[in-house]
């Protein structure tokens, strides 16, 4: 979608695959039932936060896996997961374990959970004979990174990629989870509903290991790579999200870093550049070499 000039281009809306649809009238693969299913034993009771999967009008040009953000839910991938099924990908969005419920259960979840789940999510596409293409969110990019170490992906979009917190204690969050084991911060209006306040501290540890772990695996990655950064970054440390781009074994690949007005969060309409990064994921992944 390049704003609404793009949508223009296919005018059909996506087919809609969700937690909102009754369940005797869902059409939707077992495994995406599952995953729904899951969420609600797990306590996920907002219709946002579930799992979702957006079908293009006619046959799929490929599949799109989203993975949100750590404290974050699917709905953190929604808009652009409308704007990739509008131009023709299969987009699902997974819920991460311990996500959209209450932070101690993040607390109590850790990386080899998350990744399990983003692997479902891509056997989920794989088995619809797609060829798979990632975007993930600060962590989900982490997760989608690891997933390619071991699974072909056409290409991986990597918004706010890190290798280091912004927080100066943020190393020291296995020790400090004993004595502190939630980090109060504030939200903008409105984001409690998709956000945690309380970010737990074991689920900083876990997101740390799963940087490090992934650190020296990077120049494995050939696979197309676009990063897109977002200079007045707080949450995490912006110089390690381009020394992780350039450590990537990537022949192709990009780096974007949109100015101070852009948030951390560059998936939703909080981010004033929301639209252009929907149009440079689109540009990236139609230009991706040996797909078509």
């Amino acid at each position: 979608m390049r704003s609404s000039h793009r949508q223009s281009q296919h005018p059909p809306p996506p087919v809609v695959i969700d937690a909102t649809i009754p369940e005797g009238k869902r059409q939707s693969p077992a495994s995406l039932e599952q995953m729904i299913l899951e969420a609600r034993q797990q306590g996920v009771t907002r219709d946002d936060a579930f799992p979702f999967l957006l079908e293009p009008e006619g046959r799929p040009v490929g599949g799109v896996l989203l993975v949100h953000g750590f404290t974050a839910t699917p709905w953190e991938m929604r808009l652009l997961a409308e704007g990739l099924a509008t131009a023709g990908y299969l987009a699902l969005a997974v819920r991460l374990p311990g996500h959209g419920t209450r932070p101690e259960d993040l607390a109590s979840r850790n990386r080899h959970d998350w990744l399990e789940t983003v692997a479902v999510g891509y056997r989920l596409l794989r088995e619809r004979d797609q060829p798979v293409f990632g975007v993930g969110m600060s962590t989900g990019g982490l997760l989608l990174a690891t997933l390619a170490t071991r699974e072909p992906l056409v290409a991986l979009a990597l918004l706010s990629p890190f290798l280091r917190l912004a927080h100066p204690l943020a190393p020291l969050a296995g020790l400090l989870k004993r004595w502190h084991p939630y980090q109060e911060r504030p939200l903008a209006t409105g984001s409690e509903k998709h956000y945690y306040r309380r970010r737990p501290l074991a689920g900083i540890a876990e997101v740390q290991h799963l940087a490090r772990e992934l650190a020296p695996r990077l120049p494995q990655l050939i696979l197309p790579v676009l990063a897109i950064a977002a200079e007045g970054d707080e949450t995490v440390d912006v110089a390690s999200g381009l020394t992780l781009f350039q450590r990537l074994g990537s022949r192709h690949k990009e780096y974007h870093r949109f100015g101070p007005g852009a948030p951390h969060v560059l998936a939703t309409a909080e981010n004033p550049f929301q639209v252009r990064v929907l149009e440079q994921l689109l540009s990236f992944f139609a230009a991706a070499p040996g797909w078509r």
